[in-house]
């Protein structure tokens, strides 16, 4: 009898296959639920709405200090982006370098520690040496307000200044203004996009620095992860179907874009895209979104020291201590 799975995601181009039936997990009867803000779905997990889900690292790695955990982690990530590119800062508060940063007012998308702050906030330190305890920081919604995530553990370390913007109050606006220096955001501050010169880029040229950052260290951060309940993963065989149909469903699109380079990409939308594609392919490799721990080690041994270091975990935590035992050897 075919395992009933309620799965919760958002709608990425990897995991379509898996929404519209292309591809079917092997022994299960899946239902998929999708939301507008990836965040509905990591709270709706944390709610005990879904059998399996999709988690922001830093959400998931949270629940690991509960006194019942109910997840654990399958190496599938479903999202990624490097993150240079989500540091804002105003124009007039003198900021011209990273290491500008200390001493500041800094913003930071929804909590202290959302995955793209966990991955600045490590590189800034690794790199630059300016660590969490050195900024003041505000936390709240960018574009629109953002009330406290009270649905997850929200630890701040001893030393770190902390507190949520007020009622009605966006980051963004605040960048804008002044207010704050500087912003670590998921979201791109509206000021930005609406072509502003009040908002600026902390790393004008991102994408060098980005590309730079790729050649030096082999990662491209991850910032999502996929979780099973804990009885779940128990199950002989079922953590492994999970895992290998979201790798199917990943593939057919990786190859979509492999084969649909004979053609220069005549159905993406997007000009010269397939120059971007083979540069890419070029830096990243075949692979460019690897699923599995051999591939991604180095980059989550890495995630996984920066919540250490940034007082988020309460120890330092492996690969081990993550992901569903049967899934080490991917």
């Amino acid at each position: 009898m075919a395992a009933k799975l309620n799965i919760g995601l958002y709608p990425y181009e990897h995991t379509a296959a898996l929404l519209d039936g292309r591809v079917a997990i092997d022994g299960v009867d899946a239902t998929f639920e999708t939301a507008p803000l990836v965040s509905d779905v990591f709270r709706r997990a944390l709610e005990g709405r879904y059998d399996v889900a999709e988690l922001g690292l830093t959400y998931y790695l949270r629940t690991l200090d509960l006194d019942d955990p109910p997840f654990l982690a399958l190496p599938v990530l479903p999202n990624r982006n490097f993150r240079h590119s989500a540091v804002f800062v105003h124009p007039g508060s003198g900021i011209e370098r990273p290491q500008d940063l200390a001493g500041r007012t800094v913003g930071e998308f929804a909590l202290y520690g959302h995955d793209p702050g966990v991955w600045m906030k490590g590189i800034l330190a690794d790199e630059y040496g300016v660590t969490p305890d050195l900024c003041r920081w505000v936390v709240g919604g960018t574009n629109h307000p953002v009330p406290s995530f009270d649905w997850i553990p929200q630890p701040v370390p001893d030393g770190v200044d902390v507190r949520h913007a007020e009622d009605g109050r966006t980051l963004g606006a605040m960048l804008a203004t002044g207010e704050i220096d500087a912003l670590i955001s998921v979201d791109v501050p509206q000021a930005l996009l609406d072509g502003s010169p009040d908002v600026a880029r902390l790393f004008p040229d991102h994408e060098t620095v980005e590309r730079a950052y790729y050649r030096r260290t082999g990662i491209f951060p991850p910032m999502h992860v996929l979780a099973i309940r804990r009885d779940l993963a128990a199950r002989p065989g079922l953590a492994r179907a999970v895992y290998d149909a979201f790798a199917q469903a990943k593939e057919l699109t990786a190859r979509a874009y492999r084969e649909g380079a004979a053609k220069q990409h005549m159905g993406v939308i997007t000009p010269w895209f397939s120059s971007l594609f083979e540069a890419n392919r070029r830096l990243l490799g075949e692979d460019w979104w690897p699923y599995g721990i051999t591939a991604n080690r180095t980059a989550l041994d890495t995630f996984l020291r920066y919540h250490h270091e940034q007082g988020l975990s309460r120890r330092r935590l492996t690969c081990e201590d993550v992901f569903v035992p049967d899934l080490l050897d991917t």
